[in-house]
């Protein structure tokens, strides 16, 4: 096989990754402490900035703890989760008041904007750009896909818990170059729907462009954003005959059934 043609050293993302992550106290120990201990997410701010973690908002009863963080696109879900609970395990322990905690945690991405919106946003985006030919577009319409039985509000279900892991991904031509082949969309659409079931995704929505591509997907939980979108950009060039089609870089961002303001509309019991 051929080299990767885009990778961590030359690829140069665009991002807005965040989740909101919830853990709740052992069935079997103490709940929460009613108020967090001083100085613990100063303290937790500083361990989990080297993992690529940065905590924005947090939410905090004797029942559990919500926290809403941004995190870097090579931090996969399941290190995240990881990350998140074992650092504060660790804190609150060095602070004099450990507690155990449940082994099921939820995580789920997070955006400006809920799954429908940005749904509707991909599957919309032949129709908004106003072609001066509409047999063009019409042509474009033929390579949009969205499966049926692909269903992103449904979680990934772990031994850990229970994952909401959804993207949106785009991609851009180098130069902005535009094709125009039936040929070069037919074999887009088709590779990215072969990418997304050899790697364990699922496309709710694809839509490609002249000079871009569109993807809402979930993602395995294993692998972080980064991956993901190198797993598109490498494999698509391949297929179109592995030459750097795309620009060194890509756009990812998170989203979920909520978005921010709902998601603090629940934590504070609204």
């Amino acid at each position: 096989m051929p080299s990767p043609l885009y990778s961590g050293s030359n690829v140069h993302p665009a991002y807005e990754i965040r989740y909101a992550w919830t853990g709740w106290p052992s069935r079997r120990g103490e709940p929460f402490p009613g108020e967090p201990p001083d100085g613990l997410f100063a303290t937790l701010k500083q361990a989990w900035e080297p993992d690529g973690l940065r905590l924005l908002e947090h939410h905090w009863t004797e029942e559990a703890i919500q926290l809403i963080l941004s995190t870097k696109p090579d931090v996969a879900p399941v290190v995240c989760a990881a990350r998140i609970k074992g650092r504060l395990q660790h804190v609150l322990r060095t602070l004099g008041c450990p507690r155990k905690f449940s082994r099921k945690v939820a995580l789920r991405t997070v955006g400006h904007n809920a799954r429908k919106d940005v749904e509707r946003y991909v599957r919309r985006q032949v129709s908004n750009e106003g072609f001066a030919d509409a047999r063009f577009a019409e042509r474009l319409k033929a390579y949009h896909r969205c499966p049926p039985d692909v269903d992103l509000a449904a979680p990934s279900v772990t031994s850990s818990g229970r994952y909401w892991f959804n993207l949106h991904l785009v991609l851009v031509t180098a130069g902005r170059y535009r094709l125009g082949e039936d040929a070069t969309f037919e074999n887009l659409s088709t590779e990215c729907m072969a990418i997304a079931r050899k790697k364990g995704y699922a496309v709710s929505e694809l839509s490609i462009m002249p000079d871009h591509l569109h993807l809402a997907l979930r993602g395995d939980i294993a692998q972080s954003p980064h991956e993901i979108a190198l797993a598109f950009q490498n494999n698509l060039a391949y297929r179109l005959g592995q030459f750097r089609v795309w620009e060194d870089g890509y756009y990812v961002g998170t989203f979920g059934e909520y978005d921010m303001q709902a998601v603090r509309r629940r934590a504070d019991g609204e």
